[in-house]
Order: C-alpha cells, then sequence, then structure tokens
C-alpha cells in the first residue's frame, strides 16, 4: 500500500513539473486568418520552446485574457473582422507589456510608419527567413520581461510608499533635495531629532540601503506620477 503511494508521487511529479514548466514559458500569440500560415507559426515557436496561442480573427483574440508572462503578438494588418492596425490601437493601454510584430504580404510605407508610430515592435513584409522571424520573436519576448519586470518594481516602491505616514512622506519630499536635518525641521516646524526620526522611518519602510537609494527612489516615484 505505501508503495503504491510512493509510485503514484513519483509518476505524478514530472507532470507537475510539465505544467509548472508550461505556465513560466513565454507565449507567442499569433493572428491571422490564413489557417496555414497559423499552423506553421505554431510549429515553428512551439520547436524554438515557446507556447503558440493562436486566433483566426482579432476578435477571438480580445477574448482571450492577457498573458501572465513574458509575451508577443505576432498580428497580420490584414484580418476579415478588425484590422491588425485598429487591434493594436484597441490593445495599446491594457497591453503595452506585449511587443506587437507585424506581418503581412502587402506592406506600404504609410501602413508601415503607422504601425510604427503607434509602438510596433517590428513590421516584417512577407516572404521572410524563419530565422528572421525567431529571431525578432526572441528580442521581442526579452523586451516584454523587461517592461514586466520594470511595472513589478515600480508597484512594489508605490507599496512601500504608501506605508509612509503624512509627515514621513512631507520629510522625505524635503530631504532628498538636499537640505539639512535643521533646515527640513525648521521649515516643517518640528524638531531636528524628529525630523531625524521621520527620516530612518522613511528610508526602513522604502527599504533604502543608503540615503542615495532613497532619492532614486523618490526620482522614479515622481517620473511615475508624471507619467
Amino acid at each position: 500500500m505505501l508503495m503504491h503511494f510512493r509510485n503514484n508521487v513519483h509518476a505524478s511529479a514530472p507532470s507537475e513539473r510539465a505544467a509548472l514548466s508550461s505556465a513560466l514559458t513565454p507565449v507567442v500569440f499569433v493572428v491571422d486568418d490564413d489557417v496555414s500560415v497559423r499552423e506553421s507559426l505554431e510549429l515553428s515557436i512551439r520547436c524554438a520552446g515557446w507556447q503558440p496561442s493562436t486566433f483566426a480573427s482579432a476578435q477571438e483574440f480580445l477574448m482571450c485574457p492577457p498573458a501572465t508572462v513574458p509575451s508577443c503578438l505576432i498580428l497580420d494588418v490584414n484580418l476579415p473582422d478588425l484590422n491588425g492596425l485598429d487591434l493594436q490601437k484597441r490593445i495599446a493601454d491594457e497591453r503595452n507589456d506585449m511587443p506587437i510584430i507585424f506581418v503581412t504580404g502587402y506592406g506600404d510605407v504609410p501602413m508601415t510608419v503607422r504601425a510604427m508610430k503607434a509602438g510596433a515592435f517590428e513590421f516584417l513584409t512577407k516572404p521572410f527567413g524563419d530565422d528572421v522571424l525567431l529571431d525578432t520573436i526572441r528580442h521581442a519576448i526579452e523586451r516584454s520581461d523587461t517592461t514586466r519586470r520594470w511595472r513589478a518594481q515600480a508597484q512594489a516602491l508605490r507599496g512601500r510608499y504608501a506605508l509612509l505616514t503624512c509627515r514621513e512622506r512631507e520629510v522625505m519630499a524635503l530631504v532628498v533635495t538636499g537640505k539639512l536635518n535643521k533646515q527640513v525641521a525648521a521649515e516643517l516646524g518640528i524638531s531636528e531629532i524628529t525630523v531625524k526620526a521621520h527620516r530612518g522611518k522613511a528610508m526602513q519602510k522604502m527599504a533604502a540601503r543608503s540615503f542615495a537609494d532613497l532619492v532614486n527612489m523618490n526620482a522614479k516615484l515622481g517620473q511615475r506620477s508624471s507619467a
């Protein structure tokens, strides 16, 4: 009985590892109304080690939830319902961590310019080699990963800042400008000792390892607020 239980545990381990690996694998979305193109791209993407997810139309893609891992989108310009350029505009804000690689057999300069100005990662005109596409996908996935990491760090920074009291924020805002503790104390009408205490608490809550670190964090918070 015990042996049977152990065998079941060992037997399930590979499938669990496979599921975990799949959950962490970058996703390459493909939206193209040509089934032969979708099947060809799906095979190439899977062989390269990524997870393909294909759709025949923009509307089908819009029903799919955003990826929770680094991703990119291979998007045909000419689609039967919502064309690729309009789809790009539709998802520009909600999926801005997903670089878009346009592919088309009928590209022209105005179309390319419009796509690139709207933030497209790349614009490929058919025919193109597998090596060109796979290299483009690889760089797009790297961009997506960098964007997601930056977003996570920014969110964590805002979360730590939210823990500060109003007074700690006031002290932090003044000390990062280079003002001395006694100058901050005079401006806020509190004692220098109190300023030091609030400054120490602010650095502790912000997980700042040094004063320079605190200054950089404040700058990032300011950039995020004005973005």
